[in-house]
């Protein structure tokens, strides 16, 4: 029987639309570029005949003179992938259609079913959602060609407005997008010597006009053939977890559980559209599902699957597998600690691609759910890999930035009636780079790798592999595969490679040697990018951080065993540490900050909850601890106004910062004073000291005010801190407690619940709190033929061959490590385990989902 290989059942899912692929330009948002980038499936596109592929936010008129397959002439239809909903592209579909104009055929792939589109709060799309929305395509389309044809006497020499707002998107704003779409056309037009005749061609392309939509749901961000997270702007990562109410942590994660589960308008719109797109991975894959679930949302998703695979699946002989669904809130120690994980290091010290587009800021100002944001703000998953220092010669080559001046030529275009000042141009752009630090950075930006995932040595995955392995065995990992590629391209290095840890000593050198040459570049480039991510985040300016942090979480974790005080004081000592190295304006070398201070309380707060579930009166700690800690983040904060961009703080940025700027002046003006004393003219100012009094105050009422609104702000977020603490309360911790140590004599105190789930599943244990999603023909038997000694035994999940798991609300690279060594621990390592999540998470994104923009402080 095949194994189960995500990789290649979404490359199968692209080459089964190869007929629209053919001949077509291939327009991607955001979420599939991500997506597609990290499958490495760009070539694929091009195999399968692709003219071109092009980015849907950023297109452009000069798209359709771009052709990679001049074998049939300028394309005439066009294929969009979506990873959003219809009605949110529509609007950059339209632009498409209206700027290239000779398009007869438009073919658009979404990864939103049309259930997904009808149950959506924000979507105008019903059932039919398809075919309503090929018609209203199409009616739009001809609507603004109609008016292009009556502006385009008017429009004349127009220019192009290439700064195009992206802030009006949306069915229910094409009357704002019209003017600038009718700017493009008529630019196009002009630049047509024959005009009438393209008014002609336009007509009758709007008679033969075909529109079709259908549904591609495997857009997913592979990272091995068994690992995958969505796409971080798509609309299912994009979509709340949780509405704001007293259970509620933050929109992106799920709520709290108390053992009650949504129903009916309460359903948030993630959870409906992460059980579709369960359900169709799981029919893309040919598997039939045993579902089981742990958390209230996570229960959500599985009645939904329950309900949907009892409806369609009645009959259909698949293989059977087990889906585990498990609430990423009953864990959040694990993804907020620096953990011992290669693949989390790179992610964190990496530098991201920005978001593509801004429709979610959009709709998120123009329109709120009554419970929740329409949009959450992920982290992109792309990142940036700088290899500019690896790719370019040494400064006294006069070849120094050929490969940079070639790419360069290649984006401005090449245009042989102005072929000289061409020439000049790249004369002066070389002059740029060999001194200008800002050209060094355009550079930098230009020369960037990203992970792609079937990039492999020798059939080895680099991404499975260093997944599963923790940083320093990751390291040495790497360094051995470029010391194999280096002696597979007969280059020898001067410099001598020490044996055992890989240092940046050891790395730089390698990757220099082996991308020396175009040919060993372009053969080895999977090996280069992966191990220029990995010399930057053992680089000492990232690393130190990172270290720094896993010290604080250890010292945490062991104050935790002892007492509430020593953990209440030493949470108090890196909130006032933090203060310090911030009003010292000094962040090198690992020093941690008010953010990273605030992040360890969280950590501090979750491990109180467990070890000291009754020390206090409403929190794990006394009232006298928590004083001294609010008192210090008061503190911190007055001295520190920057961090009042955090979400609890907000309406008192400018207060703080306007109290900092006066009392910085007020110390200025007393040094000054203080050195400037003339005692002869002191006698003489007596007089100006009761105004100077009353002025004082003033101030110091100012002052307390503004304390005592802070105090405020802090108690609130005291609050959020107590709510922390209680996650284990509500999940029965004590009763894990007991299941884990008689399993057990270690109960796993430094593993995350994923490895204590699997290692408890895997051994046939029961695991506290799992439930069962019986289909409609196993709840008949239950309920009826188990009256006459009919019924179905509960099935267990170790007694299924294949094992998906998919983590609500995100996972992050050490569960996936420890998952895979849970597995090897077992009795069954034969099984095959698929790790899925909504996201993949840092702990800067841990940060941002329970004190940034989306928590519900």
């Amino acid at each position: 029987m095949a194994t189960v290989d995500v990789i290649k059942c979404c490359l199968d899912s692209i080459k089964q639309i190869s007929d629209e692929i053919r001949d077509a330009i291939i327009y991607l948002d955001a979420g599939c570029t991500e997506s597609f980038e990290i499958l490495g499936a760009f070539t694929l596109f091009l195999e399968l005949g692709a003219h071109a592929i092009c980015s849907l936010e950023k297109m452009s008129p000069l798209d359709k003179v771009v052709d990679w397959n001049s074998t049939s002439g300028p394309s005439k239809k066009i294929v969009v992938i979506t990873s959003r909903l219809l009605s949110d592209a529509h609007r950059y579909i339209l632009r498409c259609l209206t700027e290239l104009q000779t398009v007869c055929s438009c073919a658009i792939f979404t990864c939103i079913s049309e259930t997904g589109h009808s149950a959506y709060p924000e979507s105008p799309l019903g059932p039919d959602a398809y075919r309503e929305y090929e018609s209203l395509l199409v009616q739009d389309y001809e609507e603004l060609a109609r008016k292009s044809q009556m502006n385009s006497s008017h429009a004349g020499e127009s220019t192009v407005n290439e700064s195009t707002s992206a802030e009006d998107e949306g069915l229910s704003q094409l009357t704002t997008s019209e003017e600038e779409i009718l700017n493009f056309s008529s630019v196009a037009s002009a630049e047509n010597l024959y005009e009438d005749s393209v008014i002609d061609r336009r007509e009758d392309v709007r008679k033969k006009f075909k529109v079709s939509v259908h549904h591609f749901p495997l857009v997913l961000c592979p990272f091995s053939p068994r690992f995958f997270v969505l796409p971080s702007e798509g609309s299912v990562a994009e979509a709340y977890l949780s509405a704001e109410h007293d259970n509620s942590l933050s929109f992106g994660l799920p709520p709290i559980s108390t053992g009650t589960t949504a129903d009916g308008e309460d359903v948030p719109p993630g959870a409906t559209l992460t059980a579709q797109f369960l359900y169709h991975l799981a029919t893309k894959m040919d598997l039939k599902l045993e579902i089981f679930s742990l958390g209230d949302t996570s229960k959500t998703v599985g009645k939904l699957l329950t309900d949907m695979s009892s409806l369609y699946d009645v009959g259909r002989r698949k293989r059977s597998a087990g889906l585990l669904l498990i609430d990423r809130t009953l864990d959040l120690l694990t993804p907020c600690c620096h953990g011992d994980s290669l693949v989390d290091r790179m992610l964190s010290s990496l530098p991201h691609r920005e978001r593509m587009s801004s429709l979610s800021q959009a709709k998120s100002s123009q329109s709120q759910v009554k419970l929740g944001p329409t949009y959450l703000q992920r982290s992109p998953l792309t990142v940036q890999i700088p290899l500019d220092n690896f790719l370019r010669e040494d400064t006294s080559s006069p070849d120094n930035f050929k490969l940079v001046e070639s790419v360069e030529a290649f984006l401005r275009g090449w245009n042989s009636r102005d072929a000289t000042s061409q020439m000049a141009d790249l004369v002066n752009l070389s002059a740029k780079l060999g001194g200008d630090m800002s050209s060094q950075d355009f550079q930098s930006d230009l020369l960037c790798g990203s992970f792609v995932s079937t990039e492999n040595f020798h059939g080895t995955q680099y991404l499975e592999a260093i997944l599963e392995r923790r940083t320093k065995d990751g390291a040495v990992l790497i360094k051995k595969w470029l010391q194999e590629s280096l002696r597979r391209e007969n280059i020898s290095l001067t410099a001598k490679i020490r044996p055992g840890y890989a240092s940046k000593s050891d790395l730089q050198p390698m990757i220099k040697a082996l991308a020396k040459s175009q040919v060993s570049l372009a053969k080895n480039k999977g090996i280069i990018q992966l191990a220029a991510a990995a010399l930057f985040a053992l680089d000492e300016s990232h690393s130190a951080k990172w270290d720094a942090f896993n010290s604080a979480e250890k010292i945490l974790n062991v104050n935790a065993g002892d007492t509430s005080q020593s953990l209440a004081a030493q949470i108090s000592d890196l909130i006032n540490k933090s203060a310090l190295v911030s009003s010292l304006g000094n962040n090198k070398m690992g020093l941690l900050t008010l953010q990273d201070a605030l992040l360890l309380t969280v950590v501090g707060y979750i491990l109180a909850g467990e070890n000291f579930p009754s020390s206090g009166t409403v929190g794990p700690f006394s009232w006298q601890e928590e004083h001294f800690m609010k008192e210090a983040i008061v503190d911190a904060i007055v001295e520190n106004p920057t961090v009042a961009k955090l979400k609890f703080l907000q309406g008192l940025t400018q207060d703080l910062e306007a109290n900092f700027n006066r009392k910085s002046e007020e110390k200025k003006e007393d040094l000054s004073n203080t050195e400037s004393i003339d005692f002869d003219d002191d006698w003489g100012s007596w007089g100006d000291e009761d105004s100077g009094k009353d002025k004082r105050k003033e101030q110091v009422y100012d002052d307390m005010q503004l304390k005592l609104e802070l105090r405020d702000r802090v108690d609130s977020l005291f609050k959020f801190f107590h709510k922390l603490s209680s996650l284990k309360k509500n999940i029965s911790f004590r009763e894990w407690s007991q299941a884990l140590s008689k399993f057990n004599d270690d109960p796993y105190s430094n593993k995350g619940l994923l490895y204590k789930v699997l290692s408890r599943v895997l051994a046939k244990y029961e695991v506290p709190g799992l439930e069962y999603h019986s289909s409609t023909v196993g709840r008949l038997f239950k309920s009826g033929f188990g009256r006459f000694g009919l019924g179905q035994a509960k099935p267990s999940l170790a007694d299924h061959d294949v094992i998906l798991v998919f983590v609500v609300g995100g996972i992050n690279g050490v569960e996936v490590r420890e998952a895979q060594e849970a597995l090897s621990e077992s009795s069954r390592p034969e099984v095959e385990l698929i790790l899925g999540g909504t996201t993949l998470l840092t702990p800067k994104d841990m940060f941002e989902l329970l004190l940034g923009d989306d928590c519900c402080v």
